[in-house]
């Protein structure tokens, strides 16, 4: 097993489950208040270590009660947090959630300590960066820190798989250094300035990645399964059919499964379908944590892993 680096956040999510999401000036009454750690850094790495990966953290959170509770977690995932520094001057990231009956979600982040992660503490660890195989980053990090990370993992030999959530425009000279994109189609649209009404046009964004230098650009679609884009060829795949409870952190259990199988030596096409195992048991709990299968859990609801 190859050993995944996961540089991101970490945010305590604060949800209220609903009838349906407030509009602007709207009070709506909950039916269902959960509180749990979350940030896409941290549900990606947690992810990897319930599939039994081997997995390092580098992320930083506030020197508060939520920052503590971060790193008790992390300890009882056996993930390594020799990398996760507490910093005393913010607090630890938080983010609201609401969800409605439907298990859609909108979500609100304020990123205290993830803000203060720079480019020169990545400098400092080096040699991490030189220990692993797989690099998996997000966008919950400040951008000129997501660059850097990129830049050492490629150097350093290792594949980076870049999830580009929350969506932002990527710096041109990063592109030709993903070896794996992995955005939904809110995020493809942001990424590529093309409108996506359809799989059709969704592909075409995707194509329009590859041209800008991405090696491979995995389009993820809910429902509708995902799509591969990769040297001229592209790819379906269906989704797995189950009863959504929660959405919310359904495309960090689909990277966080993606980067263990890849790092378990399996092919794109296997690491895909994996992903999107992981993402379909995800949602069938309320909280992502929560939702995040072992991969016992995954073979038995599946067959197979």
């Amino acid at each position: 097993m190859s050993k995944v680096l996961v540089v991101g956040s970490y945010n305590v999510g604060l949800t209220v489950l609903g009838p349906r999401i407030p509009v602007v000036g709207e009070t709506v009454l909950g039916s269902h208040f959960d509180m749990g750690p979350g940030g896409k850094g941290s549900n990606q790495a947690i992810a990897i270590a319930r599939l039994g990966g081997d997995v390092a953290f580098l992320a930083k959170v506030g020197d508060d009660i939520f920052g503590r509770a971060a790193m008790e977690l992390f300890d009882r995932e056996g993930i390594d947090t020799s990398y996760v520094s507490v910093d005393g001057s913010a607090h630890t990231g938080a983010g609201i959630i609401f969800v409605d009956e439907d298990g859609h979600n909108a979500i609100g982040v304020a990123p205290g300590a993830n803000s203060l992660l720079t480019a020169e503490e990545l400098v400092r660890r080096r040699h991490l960066f030189e220990q692993c195989d797989i690099l998996l980053v997000q966008f919950e990090i400040p951008l000129p820190t997501v660059y850097q990370a990129v830049r050492m993992a490629k150097d350093a030999g290792a594949t980076v798989i870049v999830n580009p959530a929350p969506a932002q425009r990527i710096d041109e000279e990063c592109l030709p250094l993903i070896d794996v994109l992995t955005p939904n189609e809110t995020e493809t649209q942001i990424l590529t300035g093309m409108e996506i009404t359809d799989r059709r046009s969704a592909i075409e964004a995707g194509r329009r990645l590859l041209g800008w230098g991405v090696k491979s650009v995995i389009l993820t679609l809910g429902k509708d399964g995902a799509v591969l884009l990769s040297d001229g060829s592209v790819e379906a795949f269906d989704s797995y059919e189950v009863q959504a409870v929660d959405t919310t952190g359904a495309g960090d259990a689909f990277n966080g499964g993606l980067a263990w199988a890849l790092a378990a030596g399996r092919d794109m096409a296997e690491a895909i379908r994996l992903g999107s195992k992981v993402a379909a048991l995800s949602v069938t709990q309320v909280g992502v944590v929560p939702g995040l299968p072992t991969m016992e859990q995954v073979r038995a609801h599946f067959g197979d892993a």
